[in-house]
């Protein structure tokens, strides 16, 4: 069974390395340290720019040649040599020359990414679906790969292992250089990585960096237009460093954590004129998990008495007389360790598993939520999801899969049952959820509802409380043998018709905040008795204010030995 106990520390003897911001830079698409300098490409502007880390001091080294290398992709030195790959051409150039590139080979679909080592070229390429490798001296094919990931991938290689990173599933892969097999992945602390290079270090510990290219949106001040604040867009491409723990035994890998502060306050405005007495507020608390640390919860507002109900932990706030005018702002905020966390378990773990517990079975494997399970097309649905698969992860990819096919994503006032949801097409992240429980639970997968907020992913305004626009549900499904792993509602579901990333498919990013599990996020009773919704409601009587504040990023460490570096 799964241990909740937190494995990670924040090391302060270990800094975080400053992210790298190369000058001039649109979009940079390839990335590689040689010697005591980065060298970077930009595929917009055709610069090959050597940087340095320290600074961001950037100079161009083809300025007589950078129209050649518009729109290249990937970067590879090996002996002097740097490499690139630019549509379906893969061309190299002396470094101590003019850099003026010659054409290696050509293929039959463009390539995305390249690796160097000794004798050996490994290129990715999305239209193919593959890693090729290549003999540097006959310039044929040795051997291919499946690519692990859906999106452009790029590439590097360390020693006996393979390291990519791919757009889409926001994820980056160690792979065995051998046979391609997977190893691990980790999700990356931003969208869209689009390149990596390990950053040598004299100490043995080298530092994995990670490029990154976005549209970042903001308010143009025009003195043309009225009114003058418009909203546009500007290119932001940045290299930040990937820190992880992979963890073996436990089946899970951690990246880039951060020290976040959380409050949830409820602003007592009833829409009616209500008058309650003996009314106890219970609101659940941050939950205690492999990714998520908590380190002090205090009251805002009013006090509060924490209760442990069915083993989580939740704030009570009570309420003698509550008369129709008195207004008072009562809550809590929590100071959290937050991680991402990617379980690293394969097709054929979910085979010949262990019976589920009756306990289980009878809290996890029926309607207790408005599911719709007795509906005709909800059971026709989830016949149709899983056909004759019996392997419980299959089963629960594929039923994944069928709803992000059925579906698109959109926002009503309030959700509606699975079997309204399904037969219109169009549904919120509950109204996902609410069909992914029932179709899973009808092929006697054990779920749940999981959440409760995302942080905004804005990491550069630390220190400035951010506000989530929604609050935010996804499920947890379980693996007999192992225990609860997640899985998100909705956004993986983002290109039409698929194929689908699997980055929160056993996954959630750091900016998940993981409410008590098992217990409803916030519920009123009086007398000791729960009130019914349609009696009184919460959003009837308050409105919620919740905040995210970005302290400080973290850096895991063995908790045996605080000075080790980063499994790898």
């Amino acid at each position: 069974m799964i241990s909740h106990a937190p494995t990670l520390v924040l090391t302060h003897a270990r800094p975080v390395v400053r992210s790298i911001r190369p000058i001039a830079t649109a979009a940079i698409h390839g990335v590689v340290f040689y010697g005591d300098r980065l060298y970077v490409l930009d595929a917009t502007n055709g610069y090959l720019l050597a940087v340095d880390p320290q600074t961001d001091d950037s100079q161009v080294l083809n300025s007589h040649c950078w129209q050649e290398f518009v729109g290249a992709t990937g970067l590879a030195i090996a002996d002097d040599t740097l490499w690139f790959a630019r549509y379906e051409d893969v061309y190299f150039c002396s470094l101590a020359g003019e850099l003026q590139p010659q054409r290696f080979l050509s293929l039959p679909h463009p390539v995305d990414g390249i690796a160097v080592w000794e004798g050996t070229i490994y290129l990715t390429s999305q239209r193919a679906g593959t890693i090729s490798v290549f003999s540097r001296e006959t310039r044929r094919e040795i051997t291919n790969f499946y690519a692990p990931g859906i999106g452009v991938e790029n590439i590097a290689v360390r020693g006996e292992k393979l390291w990519l990173s791919d757009t889409t599933e926001q994820t980056v892969f160690c792979l065995d250089r051998a046979t391609g097999a997977i190893e691990f992945s980790v999700l990356t602390p931003f969208e869209n990585p689009t390149g990596l290079a390990f950053q040598p270090n004299s100490d043995g510990e080298d530092c994995l960096y990670v490029a990154y290219v976005h549209d970042e949106p903001f308010i143009r001040d025009n003195p043309n237009s009225h009114p003058n604040h418009e909203l546009s867009y500007r290119d932001r491409t940045f290299l930040h460093p990937l820190y992880f723990h992979h963890d073996a035994a436990g089946h899970y890998a951690l990246s880039n954590g951060y020290l976040v502060e959380m409050s949830y306050v409820e602003e007592l405005a009833p829409l009616d004129k209500l008058e309650l007495t003996d009314l106890e507020w219970h609101i659940a608390l941050p939950a205690e998990t492999l990714r998520q640390t908590v380190l002090s919860v205090e009251p805002v507002g009013l006090p509060f008495e924490e209760r442990l109900i069915g083993g989580q932990r939740v704030a009570v706030f009570k309420f003698d007389h509550l008369r129709p005018d008195e207004r008072h702002l009562f809550g809590w905020r929590a100071k959290l360790q937050v991680w991402s966390i990617k379980y690293q378990f394969s097709p054929r773990d979910g085979d010949n598993l262990p019976e589920l517990s009756a306990e289980l079975r009878d809290r996890y494997l029926i309607d207790n939520d408005n599911l719709a399970m007795d509906k005709e097309n909800i059971q026709r649905a989830a016949r149709d999801a899983v056909g004759e698969e019996t392997n419980l992860l299959r089963k629960m990819y594929n039923i994944r899969n069928y709803v992000y096919d059925r579906l698109s994503y959109g926002i009503k006032p309030h959700i509606d049952t699975p079997d309204v949801a399904l037969a219109r097409g169009v549904g919120s992240c509950g109204e996902y959820l609410g069909i992914l429980l029932a179709l899973a639970r009808l092929n006697g997968i054990a779920c749940r509802t999981v959440g409760r907020y995302k942080c905004p992913p804005k990491l550069e305004q630390r220190g400035i409380p951010l506000e989530p626009d929604y609050n935010h549900v996804w499920m947890e499904f379980y693996l007999p043998g192992f225990g609860w792993l997640p899985m998100e509602s909705n956004p993986d579901d983002v290109v039409e018709g698929g194929p689908y990333p699997t980055r929160f498919f056993m996954g959630l990013s750091w900016f998940h905040a993981e409410m008590a599990k098992g217990v409803p996020f916030e519920k009123l009773y009086q007398g000791g008795e729960p009130i019914p919704r349609e009696q009184t409601s919460i959003g009837e009587l308050a409105i919620n204010h919740v905040s995210f504040t970005i302290l400080d990023e973290l850096r895991p460490s063995r908790r045996d030995d605080d000075q080790a570096a980063p499994a790898t």
